[in-house]
């Protein structure tokens, strides 16, 4: 997910109102984002961010105990006959994906990011909230082609910032109340509801837990934004952070727990990737039960030049990994245009996640 601002304290709040100028992928390690909407900060222009007092997690059901045995002494009860046996209970059904079944292969995600009240941040953040879905559901249907349309809502539900703020962490967690309104908008319109996380310098598998009470849900998964993923001594918008492959499997990890203790469905983890030096050791990453690891190809450009960025990006990836695609209806086309839905599905791989900003 591409936002930042100018590393130059006394322009942060100006810059972030600003229109941006397209740009490629990126370079290599500590390489300043060019000033373009991708070097925005967040939380500038970000109403409706606010700190979370706290997400607790779900207690347990306490379990009855069992009725005592018959008094001493008793008669034993005559069997009983088939005809006075009370019938089985129902099994409860397993949860399921929004449109049907466990496994995420059969769809073609398509969707929106953004954050309600920051226009700068992606279409989802603006105009009536069912008509964006509404939305998203037509364009995900020009890009289904051999599979089922899964519209997706992509929030921002941890936004880097640039400066620390109380606790340190250079980020801001968007309120319970918007993260409710948005996942009741994804269960009237049976869509998959992401939560994306840009960390600033707060570890990123605690930003992930902090949301545990929606991801007990079959219909909410997760995406990263590993270039706001900050070492102790940068700062959002002065250069691009990082993960590894071990960090993605660790949040794999804690997500396939999530998905085995109340037996959900296969749940989407998506981390957005700018630049090859965003991931590092990619070699470590290890694919979890239940959980799609899916990388999406984050570059800004002319059709040419996000080509050139997806190549570099899906070279030698693992197995196992799926692929995602990003296209920004403004960056993309200043000076160029966007890429066709035939256009994209004719990537190889071709992307299982289609995400627009």
């Amino acid at each position: 997910m591409a936002h930042s601002t100018s590393g130059n304290p006394a322009h942060q709040e100006a810059s972030a109102r600003q229109d941006a100028v397209p740009h490629g992928g990126g370079t290599g390690p500590g390489t300043p984002p060019p000033p373009t909407r991708r070097g925005m900060l967040a939380v500038a222009a970000a109403a409706g961010v606010g700190l979370l007092a706290g997400c607790g997690e779900q207690t347990a059901d306490s379990a009855s105990g069992a009725g005592q045995q018959g008094s001493r002494g008793a008669q034993r009860s005559p069997s009983a006959t088939p005809s006075e046996r009370s019938p089985s209970p129902t099994p409860k059904p397993r949860p399921e994906l929004p449109r049907g079944g466990r496994e995420l292969s059969r769809y073609r995600l398509v969707g929106y990011c953004g954050l309600p009240g920051a226009a700068a941040l992606g279409r989802l953040g603006t105009g009536d909230l069912d008509d964006r879905v509404r939305q998203i559901e037509k364009t995900a249907r020009a890009y289904a082609a051999d599979r089922t349309p899964q519209p997706v809502l992509e929030l921002l539900a941890t936004v880097a910032n640039g400066t620390a703020g109380p606790d340190g962490t250079y980020r801001s967690r968007t309120s319970p109340d918007t993260i409710r309104r948005f996942h009741d908008a994804a269960k009237r319109h049976r869509a998959l509801l992401l939560l994306n996380i840009q960390p600033g310098r707060a570890p990123v598998l605690g930003e992930v837990k902090a949301l545990r009470e929606w991801l007990v849900h079959p219909d909410v998964g997760i995406a990263l934004d590993p270039e706001w993923e900050m070492g102790p001594d940068q700062v959002p918008g002065d250069s691009y952070g990082h993960t590894s492959g071990k960090e993605l499997t660790d949040v794999a990890r804690y997500l396939s727990g999530i998905v085995a203790e109340h037996d959900l469905p296969q749940k989407p983890l998506v981390f957005h990737q700018v630049a090859v030096s965003v991931v590092r050791d990619q070699s470590a990453l290890r694919p979890q039960p239940g959980v799609v690891l899916i990388k999406s190809a984050d570059g800004i450009g002319s059709p040419g030049m996000k080509r050139d960025t997806w190549r570099q990006l899906v070279k030698d990836q693992p197995e196992g990994l799926r692929t995602g695609f990003k296209l920004f209806y403004e960056e993309d086309t200043e000076g160029s245009r966007l890429m066709t839905p035939e256009e994209v599905l004719a990537l190889r791989p071709r992307p299982d996640y289609v995400m627009f900003e």
